[in-house]
């Protein structure tokens, strides 16, 4: 009698569970395979790299700075009155002792012409009490008067004398407010918009006219480290130490200036001190408020060890670079960092000339990692020349993209 296949009922839990296990046979196989074909640990990452250079090169340390004028004056009305009219354009160019402002007169001319009449009799007051005086002082000798009437006399002639001189000064008020009328350029200098104008009432002091601002010469504000103002007043001496200065819009240094203040404590918050340097502006150059570059002079030409900026990276306090060894594997290094050189940084420890620095790619290093690095020459500053991309022929130009059709 052949056998009787019997089927028996499969519940949906053991359909799970079977299909579980099948899946764990698969991946153990899977794995097994790709040990068998000798998967190893990932490729090294691609980076480019360039050597360290050492240069001759004159140190400097670069600043921040701002400039501002030697001379600021608010224009400002010292009596009160009405404005009659307004004697310069907004942003001419003036000489001292020339005409801002004038205001209406007529007041002042009165009360000066007031006080000179006040004068006047006081004068020929005194004038009278005077020969009144010496009169009295014959008919004393004479003994015609007595000596009481002599003394109120001789005081009579003192009174009369201080009524002069309080009315010559009340005359030379006067005659102050009549030329304070006449609001003048207390500088040489360009002035600002008039903030009033003909026909508007101003008080003393109140409100402010218009700026005035010295032209010819302006000065650079600078806060200086402790280590650069220690090196910069070692390589000075006894002489002002000199700068160099440019513009945001200007390459390079172009200005020479001198520091003629240096503050008399350092900053201790900051660690800094403040310098200030004059620039000469006859040019018209600088404007008050201008941002402005310092380059501050360290010390005489030394040979220094050079890198590209980019190749530094930061961790915390800490400055680094990472150095392709022998073995093509990465080497984090700390380095000293000292001035910024036309994109090349100073390295003053951690670095020697030769050795081989990751330029680009520092994203994708790992210390103590394998690296596949591609060593790329130097130009005679020492920075990094780019090769070509790949496929393109030398000094040919790119490839004109074909035109869409309509």
């Amino acid at each position: 009698m052949p056998p009787v296949a019997v089927a028996f009922p499969i519940s949906s839990a053991a359909r799970l569970a079977l299909a579980a296990v099948a899946c764990s046979a698969w991946l153990l196989v899977g794995c097994s395979k790709s040990e068998a074909q000798g998967g190893g640990p990932p490729m090294a990452p691609p980076v480019s790299a360039a050597p360290a250079v050492q240069k001759s090169v004159q140190l400097y340390e670069e600043f921040s700075g701002r400039i501002d004028a030697v001379e600021t004056v608010d224009v400002r009305a010292r009596v009160a009155g009405t404005i009659d009219k307004v004697h310069f354009r907004d942003g001419q160019e003036v000489r001292r002792g020339e005409l801002l402002f004038s205001i209406d007169p007529r007041p002042f001319a009165t009360e000066l012409a007031r006080a000179q009449a006040q004068l006047a009799a006081a004068r020929t007051a005194a004038t009278l009490a005077g020969t009144e005086q010496a009169r009295n002082v014959k008919l004393l000798e004479q003994k015609a008067v007595s000596q009481q009437e002599a003394e109120q006399t001789e005081a009579a002639l003192r009174n009369a004398q201080a009524s002069v001189r309080a009315a010559e000064a009340a005359a030379n008020s006067a005659k102050l407010n009549v030329d304070y009328a006449q609001i003048r350029a207390p500088i040489t200098g360009k002035v600002s918009q008039a903030n009033v104008t003909a026909g508007n009432l101003v008080g003393v002091g109140d409100p402010v006219l218009t700026t005035l601002v010295a032209q010819d010469k302006v000065y650079a504000w600078f806060d200086v480290s402790e280590q650069a103002y220690l090196r910069a007043r070692a390589v000075a001496g006894k002489g002002a130490p000199k700068v160099e200065l440019g513009l945001a819009d200007e390459p390079g240094y172009p200005h020479a200036a001198n520091v003629d203040f240096i503050d008399n404590r350092l900053n201790a918050a900051t660690g800094a001190i403040r310098m200030r340097a004059v620039l000469d502006n006859k040019e018209r150059r600088f404007v008050p408020g201008l941002f402005a570059r310092v380059r501050l002079g360290s010390g005489a030409a030394a040979d220094a060890v050079l890198i590209p900026e980019r190749a530094i990276g930061t961790d915390q306090s800490k400055r680094f670079v990472f150095v392709v060894g022998d073995d093509k594997v990465a080497q984090f290094r700390e380095v000293k960092l000292g001035a910024l050189l036309d994109g090349m940084r100073v390295v003053t420890s951690g670095l020697k000339a030769g050795e081989l620095v990751v330029v680009n790619g520092l994203q994708r290093v790992r210390p103590g990692a394998p690296l596949a690095p591609q060593v790329l020459a130097v130009d005679e500053r020492g920075m990094p020349v780019e090769p070509p991309p790949q496929g393109a022929m030398p000094g040919a130009a790119p490839a004109a993209s074909a035109p869409k059709k309509a």
